[in-house]
């Protein structure tokens, strides 16, 4: 009997309006920056995708903000490298203030249609709920900001546990905040490996919230302990 249901964050209860090429041009314009969004798009993809993980292990609490905006601001600034654009910023450090307090707002996200209903499905089962995700701390001012927040009893982030997902430790951490086990706990995201094969890992049942209708090549994954690939493409299906 599923007791617990700790949910992703962004990509799975909500996403950044259009591309994040297109938040990040439409900031750097005001900042005499002119770059294609769809260029500046990939270019970040690029970027994320070889930074590495955002969790701080052994780092006291009160330096993890500094530590969070810098891993961004590097990150930032490598896309904007690679997009051939950075050489015209006259003062990157401030543009990239602006940037990331204006991703701790409502106005870059938008909330999944499906998410709602499900939540107050959920809630009138008596479900707890919580959020599992590789998120800054700004995910406490995002949750709130779009009305999120009331929803969930546990918020645990990877940058305040020290792992990251898939690492199991960060789903531990987790389920550790409420009663039961972790036979009890369902785990939901949009990440095949960062979220099922995360929590799966770490002994919790798990969906994959497959919003994009990716294809994995089962045969190419070591899934001996989960035969089947539980997925749905929205939380309408669960």
């Amino acid at each position: 009997m599923t007791k617990v249901i700790f949910l992703d964050a962004a990509g799975t209860l909500f996403d950044v309006r259009g591309s994040v090429g297109e938040v990040y041009g439409q900031i750097a314009q005001r900042f005499g920056v002119t770059v294609k969004s769809e260029e500046l798009n990939a270019a970040f993809s690029q970027s994320f995708a070889s930074a590495s993980p955002m969790a701080f292990p052994g780092i006291e609490a009160a330096k993890i903000p500094q530590l969070e905006f810098e891993w961004w601001q590097t990150v930032s600034a490598k896309a904007f490298k690679i997009a051939g654009s950075f050489h015209q910023f006259s003062d990157f450090s401030t543009f990239f203030v602006e940037l990331y307090a204006h991703f701790a707002t409502a106005e870059p996200w938008f909330v999944y249609p499906d998410v709602l209903p499900a939540l107050n499905k959920w809630q009138e089962q008596g479900i707890e709920l919580g959020v599992v995700s590789n998120f800054d701390s700004r995910i406490y001012a995002v949750l709130k900001s779009l009305n999120l927040a009331d929803y969930f009893t546990s918020v645990t982030i990877s940058t305040e546990v020290g792992a990251a997902k898939p690492d199991s430790q960060i789903f531990t951490a987790a389920f550790q905040k409420h009663n039961g086990t972790a036979e009890n706990v369902l785990h939901i995201g949009d990440s095949f490996k960062a979220d099922y094969c995360g929590a799966k890992n770490a002994g919790l049942k798990a969906i994959w919230l497959n919003r994009q209708q990716e294809k994995i090549d089962s045969g190419k994954l070591n899934l001996t302990d989960f035969q089947k690939i539980e997925e749905f493409p929205s939380l309408d299906f669960i």
